[in-house]
């Protein structure tokens, strides 16, 4: 079990022995987490796992419908109507945790509504909150933003999201991530920023069009981009324009999207996250 790094308190003196320092207690951990596809859920029982931490899932009184219309439609009129789902109390008291892992699939642009309803339950002041999401397209930053603005007084650090389609490739980022983060012992690869974008070329053009092709939302040209090298091949950021879409001429296009796209070694490129 890989022990647990974050908030591991040194007390310091000028000259002085640190064997007379008390030994410091690991902080005590929580993930928590709703599901409905069980994406989430694989997520959660990663980082549970290599963190050797509790875990448990946010439950609906009434559960949504297993076919996906169907539970838009519901979370839609639920939205329109103001209204929370709500969801079973939580066996786990708060009060115990430090550090608590909170996920959710990204629905509308942010959280699901079960987290949702938690967020108004619950207060999170004081304690370090680390996000982690499945998502179609993206939805990390904007649902990160969300929970901050919900919880201001708890400390929300860099989270995690990994597409419904990229789901294979999940446990090696978690590693990386928690290792990145101090959470657990180990190496882990530090990524270089990415350098000032430049006009795309052809080239750059054709991996980000393979990159999309066939996701249906997504209907964009790519205007600007960047890369850098990672261990599996190439990152890149495109900066893309949204396009009016034939199929729904009501549907205004959405502007500037930025879009992260990896083409492995040998691979094809794929898209890994759009931040719109």
């Amino acid at each position: 079990m890989n022990r647990l790094k974050l908030m591991m308190v040194v007390a310091a003196t000028m000259g002085a022995a640190v064997s007379c320092s008390p030994k410091q207690e690991a902080p005590k951990v929580l993930v928590l987490y709703y599901s409905q596809t069980s994406n989430t859920k694989a997520v959660a029982e990663e980082i549970a796992t290599r963190l050797g931490a509790d875990m448990e899932e946010i439950v609906l009184d009434t559960p949504y419908d297993g076919d996906f219309q169907a539970t838009i439609e519901r979370c839609m009129q639920d939205r329109e109507q103001g209204v929370l789902p709500k969801i079973q109390p939580l066996a786990a008291d708060l009060a115990q945790y430090d550090v608590v892992f909170l996920g959710y699939p990204v629905w509308f642009g942010t959280y699901a509504p079960p987290v949702a309803a938690l967020l108004e339950q619950v207060d999170l002041s004081g304690k370090k909150v680390v996000p982690f999401c499945t998502f179609g397209s993206g939805g990390l930053e904007s649902s990160t933003k969300d929970l901050a603005e919900k919880q201001p007084n708890a400390e929300i650090l860099p989270g995690y999201g990994v597409r419904a389609a990229r789901m294979a490739a999940m446990p090696e980022e978690v590693d990386q991530w928690l290792k990145a983060g101090g959470f657990v012992e180990g190496e882990y690869t530090k990524l270089e920023e990415f350098p000032e974008q430049h006009e795309v070329n052809e080239e750059e053009t054709a991996i980000f069009d393979a990159a999309v092709d066939g996701y249906p939302m997504i209907h964009a040209k790519a205007t600007m981009a960047a890369s850098r090298a990672i261990p599996e091949g190439t990152e890149y950021l495109f900066t893309a324009v949204d396009l009016p879409r034939e199929d729904k001429p009501d549907m205004p296009p959405a502007g500037e999207i930025k879009v992260y796209v990896t083409v492995a070694h040998g691979e094809a490129p794929v898209f890994t996250k759009v931040i719109r």
